[in-house]
């Protein structure tokens, strides 16, 4: 059993570390959405394809490899809501395109999404199916040649700025989970409205929201899988999901931790360094050992995912993980750091923010813990 990382693993986390720091770290304001300019300096860096296979000008990586450039990603600096956003363009749109899309569709939608000139949306939830993804209300009918969409999607990340959206919805009412379908729907085609983006508690980068499919006609040439095959794919993509996604999340729990340990040196109060205090120390040791126990967790699932193993338990105990350890590390953060760790602008408050929408969203911390309960065999 190897716990190192491989000298190509070393050289990609470093380059990216460089990269963020050189051009992407400070592109990003606090409240704004991503602009296409952000974006495309992210893709530079080859995040927007880091799964995607080569042909199509991506980065041929595994899931372990992408998890790790997402983590170098964020603990350069990147801002966390353009991580997840880029997160969910790849992860929960293109790797059902890349494993799913027929040969036609990808090469219409794959280069694209790898040099980051198309962006995509993952529209699965409704404002009535967000756990329970088995009672969709959004249609979708055959006829003809075409597929006729219609419904509402809410918690669209990226909605906004996509220009082609990954959609699931209800193709036999009476087949449950078995009369799911998914298409790649572009976004200039007749009957999609995209609402503006919600005011949110966190993530201000990538903006969600509203998508609203009235009687659009998708060719059948878009279906992703066969009919009746979406929520399989759904389960694919949540799979790469929850295993690489929430790297991002270590990549900042490990900024935010050496941010900590600076400042635990260098405030005095008392005549010596806060750090100098177990009450400060102690609470340091125990930010550690949550982000290194999330990130072996979460390296596991992957590798499993890379040897074509991926197991629902492990990716759940993963996201569970890395989710409930980033919000106690920001709580812990904002404590470390006093009054100042309260104000805007200063980090802490914004990293706490960003962390609070990972136990809810790709499946809350309670869903998780029924899927380990499951695997447990309860």
């Amino acid at each position: 059993m190897d716990f190192d990382f491989s000298e190509a693993q070393r050289r990609r986390y470093e380059e990216v570390l460089a990269g963020v720091r050189g051009q992407v770290q400070d592109l990003v304001g606090p409240r704004v959405p991503f602009s296409r300019e952000e974006w495309l300096a992210a893709a530079s860096l080859g995040m927007t394809g880091l799964c995607l296979p080569s042909k199509y000008g991506g980065g041929g990586l595994g899931a372990l490899d992408t998890a790790l450039c997402l983590e170098a990603f964020t603990e350069g600096g990147a801002d966390s809501g353009l991580a997840f956003a880029i997160g969910a363009h790849l992860l929960a749109c293109a790797v059902p395109v890349r494993d799913f899309g027929t040969d036609p569709v990808r090469a219409e939608l794959l280069e694209g999404m790898a040099a980051g000139t198309l962006v995509a949306a993952n529209a699965m939830t409704e404002d009535a199916a967000g756990s329970d993804i088995g009672t969709l209300g959004t249609t979708i009918v055959r006829d003809g040649g075409d597929y006729v969409l219609h419904g509402v999607k809410s918690f669209v990340s990226n909605a906004s700025a996509a220009d082609v959206f990954v959609v699931y919805g209800t193709s036999d009412e009476k087949a449950g989970f078995l009369g799911q379908t998914a298409l790649a729907v572009p976004r200039d085609l007749p009957g999609v409205t995209v609402g503006e983006p919600f005011t949110k508690m966190g993530l201000h980068a990538c903006p969600a929201g509203r998508v609203e499919f009235a009687d659009c006609r998708v060719p059948v040439r878009y279906r992703l899988g066969a009919e009746g095959q979406g929520n399989a794919i759904f389960k694919h993509s949540m799979s790469w999901e929850r295993g690489c996604l929430f790297a991002l999340y270590l990549g900042q729990m490990r900024r935010q931790l050496n941010e900590c340990v600076a400042h635990a040196k260098r405030r005095r109060q008392f005549r010596r360094p806060i750090g100098a205090f177990q009450a400060v120390s102690h609470r340091i040791a125990t930010m550690t050992q949550r982000l290194e126990s999330a990130r072996l967790l979460l390296y596991r699932a992957c590798w499993l995912l890379d040897r074509e193993r991926s197991d629902a338990q492990a990716t759940a105990l993963a996201k569970l993980a890395v989710s409930e350890a980033t919000v106690a590390n920001s709580l812990d953060a904002v404590q470390i750091f006093g009054g100042p760790g309260y104000l805007s602008g200063t980090g802490s408050e914004a990293q706490l923010r960003d962390s609070v929408p990972s136990v809810i969203f790709s499946g809350t911390s309670d869903i998780q813990r029924e899927i380990i309960a499951n695997g447990a065999g309860l």
